[in-house]
């Protein structure tokens, strides 16, 4: 009787775990659908950011956009995000010591710069902006031109 009780929990528990894995992410086919929508200078960038965001994002922010819940800040649905697209390059340009309310909660971890030039910082700015569940439009160079660019090193994007 103990030995099943033990193997019913051990069902339970692999269940639970199984039914778990992935619910975070949307399925590709909505992604695509979104980037679609967009102008086709923007949709040329959407590998670029792609590729960026795995290089750099990812660590902090995973690979759903849900970040660390009271550490890295998510970019899925993130109200922060959406409010200033020109502070988000900056940020991902410059770095960020400055503390933020996303969706309601504080965090104060600071962001190291990730990329060199204006034109990366809007490339992965518009992919997160058009995934993780976000259609959130995007943003171009000439909307960014005042963004300063502060000198500083930054690993390269492989």
């Amino acid at each position: 009787m103990k030995r099943f009780a033990i193997l019913l929990l051990l069902v339970f528990a692999s269940g639970l775990i199984l039914s778990s894995c992935g619910s975070g992410s949307q399925p590709a086919t909505e992604e695509k659908s979104v980037a679609s929508a967009l102008p086709a200078d923007i949709q040329a960038m959407m590998p670029k950011g792609e590729q960026i965001y795995k290089t750099k994002c990812v660590v902090c922010h995973q690979t759903t956009g849900l970040g660390v819940e009271n550490v890295f800040p998510p970019l899925a649905s993130s109200d922060y995000l959406l409010a200033d697209k020109a502070r988000a390059v900056a940020q991902t340009l410059n770095g960020s010591k400055i503390e933020m309310t996303v969706n309601g909660k504080k965090y104060t971890q600071e962001m190291t710069p990730q990329v060199e030039t204006k034109e990366d910082a809007v490339a992965v700015i518009n992919y997160v902006l058009n995934n993780f569940g976000n259609n959130g439009g995007f943003v171009t160079l000439d909307e960014v031109k005042s963004v300063e660019v502060k000198s500083r090193a930054v690993a390269p994007v492989k």
